[in-house]
């Protein structure tokens, strides 16, 4: 018999029993003995062992969650409106996607009494209440009050969706609690800084300085986390010295792959490059939807829905705000003046230009890393495992793309933000831990069990 009187052994256990607490309803059975759900504490420490099965994800389930996710990226991606809120003056399509998925979860969550609410207690009653209404009201509520502007996306689909459901007190009482959640909500991310009055910008001329003359999203850095305590919180150490070795093969794989013209890039390779260029609004929108239809659970689904926005909202205007601290340049920049970097391992190649184009924004740390890594970190911690199984599409080639574990679609991103010619390999690796970070922090926070 294991004894389990040695500090190590009772600490082992005790971390487990908080993993199991944080994921999903499936991983918990996997970890039914390691939390004590065994015959006894030696099965317990057995279990421990046992590694967790693989997860394979299909999008086959419509619910309320999945019905409001594509109405709200409707409203949110859509232009020429008028302008009055801070919101449809400068919208931010996953920090106001995160505002309407914390809604949804909120009003499932107090209905469904499993998970702690993120927002306020709700004085609305939830016994009875429909949750399907709920999530709706809250929904709407949100998006009505960010985009007044933008009705046409949501009126005409909120009365449909109320048609559907059956009338009664249970629909009264969730449009009840839904619409007070959304108050409540929309309250707490009142005056999040995305107003900031920003001054022009001066591009640097110092060797390793980014070029661009007008650069997006510099009102990022300003914009007040959803858990986060700052966004400079996990702020990454400096990228290499451009005198040094490792800036160098950075350099020059870049130069050797990441180019118009390339020997050693594969037709493979530049089309997953290509895969990776779709405009974010769009693109992370609509594969961030795709969770929330892998699960029949409405509550679930809310709950995955915003833990997966919330920390890539975090984890972006954390990366902004590195970006802007360090103001690396692009490799487009390093490689056509490397005769000023002082690098004896770098060349100039003055008309090096990259195969597909370059964000406006410094290089160090990389978004697409940044949104990958706190991805995956949501997933692995979700579902107990990096053998998550899921698909990703694209409408910048028209395919899709699966990924048996968490750790292939991060490889895939960083190798294709190479090939393109965008980022280097060290500003993809910042990125990814530091989304990472952001979301084992978020999960350690908030969206845990009552």
């Amino acid at each position: 018999m294991v004894s389990l009187s040695s500090k190590d052994a009772i600490m082992s256990l005790l971390s487990l029993a908080s993993r199991c607490a944080r994921f999903s309803s499936n991983v918990a059975l996997a970890l039914l003995a390691a939390c004590g759900g065994g015959s006894g504490g030696d099965s317990a420490i057995v279990a421990a062992n046992v590694p967790i099965q693989p997860v394979a994800l299909a999008a086959n389930h419509t619910n309320a969650v999945s019905y409001w996710h594509d109405v709200a990226v409707a409203t949110v991606n859509a232009s020429g409106a008028a302008a009055a809120t801070p919101e449809e003056q400068r919208t931010i399509f996953n920090v106001d996607m995160a505002t309407v998925s914390l809604a949804m979860y909120d009003a499932s969550a107090a209905i469904d009494g499993r998970y702690k609410l993120f927002g306020p207690a709700q004085s609305a009653t939830s016994s009875g209440a429909s949750i399907d209404a709920a999530v709706g009201a809250a929904a709407y509520s949100v998006l009505q009050a960010l985009f007044p502007n933008r009705s046409d996306q949501y009126s005409n689909a909120y009365v449909g969706f109320l048609a559907g459901l059956p009338t009664g007190d249970a629909r009264d009482k969730g449009i009840a609690l839904g619409t007070q959640v959304a108050r409540n909500i929309v309250a707490l991310r009142a005056d999040d800084g995305r107003s900031v009055a920003l001054a022009p910008y001066m591009p640097g001329t110092d060797p390793g300085k980014y070029r661009g003359s007008n650069p997006v999203d510099r009102f990022r850095p300003s914009i007040r986390p959803f858990v986060l305590s700052s966004n400079d919180q996990f702020r990454p150490p400096p990228p290499p010295a451009i005198a040094s070795t490792a800036y160098a093969t950075d350099f020059n794989e870049v130069r050797a792959y990441g180019g118009i013209v390339s020997i050693g890039r594969t037709p493979e390779q530049l089309e997953m490059a290509r895969f990776h260029t779709e405009p974010p609004p769009f693109f992370l929108t609509r594969n961030f939807g795709w969770f929330a239809r892998t699960t029949a659970n409405t509550a679930d689904a809310a709950r995955l829905l915003a833990l997966i926005y919330v920390a890539s909202a975090d984890a972006i205007d954390a990366c902004f705000e590195a970006k802007y601290f360090y103001e690396r340049w692009r490799p487009q920049s390093a490689i056509n003046l490397a005769d000023t970097d002082g690098n004896d391992m770098t060349d100039a190649v003055p008309d090096w230009a990259p195969a597909l184009p370059t964000p406006p924004h410094p290089e160090y740390p990389a978004a697409h890393g940044c949104t990958a890594g706190s991805l995956a970190e949501v997933l692995r911690q979700y579902y107990g495992t990096r053998s998550v199984g899921f698909a990703w599409d694209s409408k910048a080639t028209n395919t899709t793309r699966t990924y048996a574990t968490t750790d292939a679609f991060i490889e895939e991103v960083t190798s294709a933000r190479i090939m393109g010619g965008m980022h280097f390999r060290t500003s993809l690796a910042a990125g990814t831990e530091l989304g990472a970070k952001t979301s084992a922090y978020i999960l350690q926070n908030k969206f845990g069990p009552r």
